[in-house]
């Protein structure tokens, strides 16, 4: 019965957390970072890899329809887009509801005797973002009464999740409403990465992004703590599963110290005269494709041959694109004169958001439950995935190493190594259609070499477990530097940057919140649990 109570408790932490943050522009920020990470964290981390476990490939379907439906919807129903979005916000709510009834079964179990009660404490724990993101969500929309309403309704169903009994939650399980919930997940990311009621007021000059990194960076503790929590207690109970937060630490701790040498890499060419804005084409070219500073992972994690593959690969696409005469997309804005700001400050800004992101979609599509073992059908789902972003160098880097720790075939490896960086639309939309025809024939090439040829080595670099722990603590160090220079929605855009305007969500509320902020833009980070790399 404490933990039911201790559970309601939480959730009145939202509105008082409000009431104080929204008294002035910093502070909403500050929480709006919060919210953008805690609560989108946990519903990309906690939630979608268990629905991914009970419903496969086809719950990522119902995700992206959630996701992006509603942005569909008001653009082809632009008189209805009110509607759409109210739409959408019930959907997202009617989701954190239906969740709260497992919230309150997962206290029930806590209390038995071979569970741990930090199962509990987690379910408590993570209570504060969600209130905190309802009262966020609907008292600019509706007002103070029906949040309250909605609040109250939460507490409710916690204790009939708490008194129904095993009946109930066997027919609100994960297994009969899988789908239902994965929609509903994705209306949830929908309404937290859209930000509904945008700021009372502009912050065009960026101002309050330091509060919006400070607010983020509290996110993630908050995540990082229910991570663990969570971990420790999945592990409990299923004697050592391979699936949980300390595989994705053990990815970090692996490449970590690579991901630093590279970056030093990148500050000594830079000092020695290869920089962004080099006069030569073809020198951009090298520094768009390869850096050369990714080839430092590809040769220490994936070995000689790979490393050997890409060089080739991408000195052949580069000579071809500079013979063109095929310009840059997204060319680098205001360059430090400083080697170290360029190599741990700006190549890190530009570089994190597609680390992350690289991990945590090789952890949704490298999902056991995902059955994407046909190369040809590997390759097209990261070609649906490469089109609408402009990955990094280093980014590609650290997806193709991902995809090949959990299984994956070496040609949708090799694929990632060479096409991530060049096949996307923006890039696509700078060439000629005979142009895209030549860079296609040579990617065809290099794929039909890479599934004919054996590029896998035993030659990869291992590092004491000291040192991979001293150089993840410094990598943290500087993303989390990186997010409070931009705050988490600036940080995220950048691997959504040819998307430049807003989704404003600007329907004529009648409320005097129509001050939207239009220039940030938003992308999404997908997470879950990650898989042990093959030995």
């Amino acid at each position: 019965m404490l933990y039911l109570v201790a559970s309601c408790i939480a959730l009145l932490f939202g509105p008082l957390f409000y009431r104080y943050f929204s008294s002035g522009s910093g502070l909403q920020k500050g929480l709006d970072g919060f919210i953008f990470v805690s609560l989108g964290g946990l519903v990309l981390i906690h939630i979608l890899p268990e629905l991914l476990e009970h419903g496969g490939f086809v719950t990522l379907l119902f995700v992206v329809l959630g996701l992006w439906g509603p942005t569909a919807s008001e653009k082809v129903f632009h008189r209805y887009s009110e509607i759409t979005h109210n739409i959408t916000l019930g959907l997202g709510i009617l989701g954190l509801l239906l969740h709260t009834i497992t919230d309150g079964g997962a206290m029930v179990l806590a209390q038995q005797q071979d569970n741990s009660p930090l199962l509990a404490l987690g379910v408590i724990l993570h209570r504060l973002p969600v209130g905190l993101a309802i009262w966020w969500l609907l008292k600019p929309q509706v007002g103070t009464r029906w949040s309250s309403i909605v609040l109250v309704a939460m507490m409710a169903l916690t204790a009939v999740g708490y008194f129904a009994g095993e009946q109930l939650i066997h027919q609100l399980s994960i297994e009969n409403t899988v789908y239902l919930q994965a929609f509903v997940t994705g209306s949830i990311l929908h309404v937290v990465l859209h930000q509904p009621h945008g700021d009372h007021t502009p912050d065009k000059q960026d101002k309050y992004q330091y509060q919006a990194g400070i607010g983020s960076l509290l996110g993630l503790g908050l995540l990082a703590l229910l991570l663990l929590m969570d971990s420790g207690e999945h592990a409990h109970a299923h004697h050592g599963h391979d699936h949980g937060v300390e595989q994705f630490v053990s990815w970090l701790l692996t490449i970590s110290p690579v991901l630093l040498l590279s970056y030093l890499f990148a500050t000594i060419r830079f000092k020695f005269g290869l920089q962004p804005q080099h006069n030569q084409l073809a020198s951009r070219w090298l520094q768009r494709l390869a850096g050369p500073e990714s080839l430092i992972i590809t040769l220490a994690l994936l070995g000689p041959w790979f490393a050997l593959y890409q060089v080739v690969g991408l000195t052949i696409i580069g000579g071809l694109l500079t013979w063109c005469k095929i310009p840059l997309t997204d060319p680098h804005h205001h360059v430090p004169v400083s080697a170290w700001r360029f190599g741990f400050a700006h190549l890190v800004d530009r570089s994190a958001p597609w680390i992350i992101l690289s991990l945590v979609l090789a952890n949704l599509i490298g999902h056991p439950s995902v059955p994407l073992e046909n190369p040809a059908l590997q390759v097209f789902i990261l070609l649906l995935v490469f089109i609408p972003m402009r990955f990094c160098n280093l980014g590609a880097a650290v997806l193709a190493l991902a995809l090949f720790y959990s299984g994956w075939n070496q040609v949708a490896v090799a694929f990632s190594l060479l096409a991530a960086p060049v096949i996307n639309i923006a890039q696509l939309k700078l060439m000629k259609w005979k142009q895209g025809l030549m860079l296609g024939g040579v990617l065809l090439g290099a794929f039909i070499f890479a599934d004919l040829v054996d590029l896998t080595s035993s030659f990869v670099l291992r590092l004491p477990e000291s040192i991979n722990i001293f150089a993840l603590g410094i990598v943290c160090l500087l993303f989390g530097a990186s997010l409070l220079r931009l705050g988490p929605r600036k940080f995220l855009s950048k691997m959504m940057s040819q998307f430049k305007s807003e989704h404003s969500h600007d329907h004529g509320h009648s409320h005097n919140h129509n001050n939207h902020n239009k220039n940030q833009s938003h992308a999404h980070n997908h997470s879950g649990s990650v898989h042990k790399p093959h030995k």
